[in-house]
């Protein structure tokens, strides 16, 4: 080795610096894989709500910045020489969440942006005392439980997904052939890369598509610009810009979820240590990991950002490739804090139609969905099993699609049980697991 080499960290290193030549392209990885799912919630939300245009480039200006923060804490914990530290200090990404999507629509619709980011405040402090205690609220959550709840979210997103490929519930052109054109060709980009494709262009699957999509569509004449020239070219963003309320039944609906993907974080966090430096996380990094999530989503909600969770494509990158140094990540939330400064780069996402966003999402939704099926899957699946999943994911789903199943009862319950399937899934889910007899050996 010569001797100017040696200051410089390997990237398979989990400490030190390495050379930015060889950070650079893994670290441009990274967020090519995460930037889609990362902006594409506040979009969802913000189309939900009706906002108008100069709002919704805030909504993913924030989402970005947001993102960001708290993925440079997971990765540069705070108090990490004093012992007790927040953050995992491990090679992981974080962006806004999917898995709250479902109930965020429920809110928003009712109560608008403010309900949810004061639910997420409330799910902030619940993540930050399962942190706390996570070693004995473990034993709660097996893939059973989890893999039920993942399932059933990804089963709930897709009627998100079908409207938004036939143009969105909202657009005067919903259903028709050009919005569905170009949702297939997006979709048929995003296959065909993912099962055919290799190297940057299968990790680049999603982003690829949606650009083809986008091209497609600019074709029909789908796509307007005059939102990029009204923003500006760089803006902090403003704290409590939409409010924050405090709704009861709206922070119980996401109080439940952040425990649930309090838990859920484990798995990542496992998935990561396990599969590229062959060893289990400790107790501290998952202890801080936790608390450090429940910290950055209580700033977060304040920001006006969206909730965020681990991401697991991220955690697939580095368990393939096996670059597990945090400045690698670093550099990525860099980037991503860069992109959300810039007000002009969050509208031109704001272009984006929703017909090309439905063919490229509808593929991650049902990856979700297989995702909670493969945990599932990974416990016996014996008669008692079955009945936990099925029942679960049967009360959540037909809840939810049955709109006047629950009219006679007072508004707060249908906020928290009627709106979104995930909590009463996780509910019957855990209350099942907890009194049905385990079969003997």
């Amino acid at each position: 080795m010569r001797q100017t080499d040696r200051k410089y960290a390997s990237i398979f290193e989990l400490d030190g610096i390495p050379r930015f030549s060889h950070a650079l392209p893994l670290a441009i990885q990274h967020l090519v894989a995460m930037i889609v799912g990362c902006v594409t919630p506040p979009i969802i939300v913000s189309n939900i709500v009706g906002l108008e245009a100069s709002e919704r480039v805030i909504l993913i200006q924030v989402a970005l910045v947001v993102s960001a923060l708290s993925t440079l804490l997971q990765l540069f914990p705070i108090g990490k020489k004093k012992g007790f530290h927040l953050g995992a200090s491990l090679p992981v990404i974080l962006g806004i969440s999917f898995a709250y999507v479902p109930s965020m629509q429920s809110i928003a619709a009712d109560y608008g942006i403010s309900a949810i980011l004061g639910a997420q405040i409330v799910g902030g402090i619940v993540a930050f005392v399962v942190g706390i205690s996570v070693m004995r609220i473990r034993k709660f959550f097996p893939p059973l439980i989890t893999g039920t709840v993942v399932f059933t979210i990804g089963l709930s997103l897709y009627p998100t997904a079908i409207n938004y490929m036939a143009g969105g519930v909202s657009n005067p052109s919903y259903g028709s052939w050009q919005n569905w054109t170009v949702a297939f060709i997006t979709l048929t980009v995003v296959t065909v890369l993912n099962h055919f494709g290799k190297g940057i262009y299968k990790l680049a699957s999603i982003l690829i598509g949606i650009i083809v999509g986008y091209v497609t569509a600019l074709f029909f004449g789908m796509v307007s610009f005059s939102n990029i020239a009204a923003a500006s070219l760089f803006s902090i963003p403003r704290p409590l810009h939409f409010g924050i309320v405090f709704e009861p039944s709206s922070c119980i609906a996401i109080g439940l979820l952040f425990a649930i993907n309090s838990v859920q974080a484990i798995g990542d966090f496992t998935a990561t240590t396990s599969g590229s430096i062959d060893r289990e996380p400790t107790d501290k990094e998952l202890q801080g990991g936790i608390m450090g999530y429940g910290v950055t989503n209580i700033l977060g909600a304040l920001l006006g950002g969206l909730p965020t969770a681990t991401y697991s494509q991220n955690v697939g990158i580095v368990t393939t490739t096996k670059v597990v140094n945090r400045c690698v990540m670093g550099l990525t939330a860099v980037f991503l804090l860069a992109a959300g400064l810039i007000p002009k780069f969050s509208a031109l996402l704001t272009t984006i139609p929703q017909c090309v966003l439905g063919g490229a999402t509808v593929s991650v939704f049902a990856s979700i969905a297989m995702t909670g099926m493969k945990l599932v899957t990974s416990e016996e699946m014996n008669y008692r099993n079955s009945s936990i999943v099925g029942l679960a994911a049967a009360l959540g789903m037909g809840i939810s699609q049955a709109t006047s199943a629950l009219s006679t009862f007072p508004a707060w319950v249908v906020t928290i049980f009627g709106r979104s399937p995930v909590v009463v899934a996780t509910l019957v889910a855990i209350f099942l697991n907890i009194i049905l007899p385990k079969n003997g050996k």
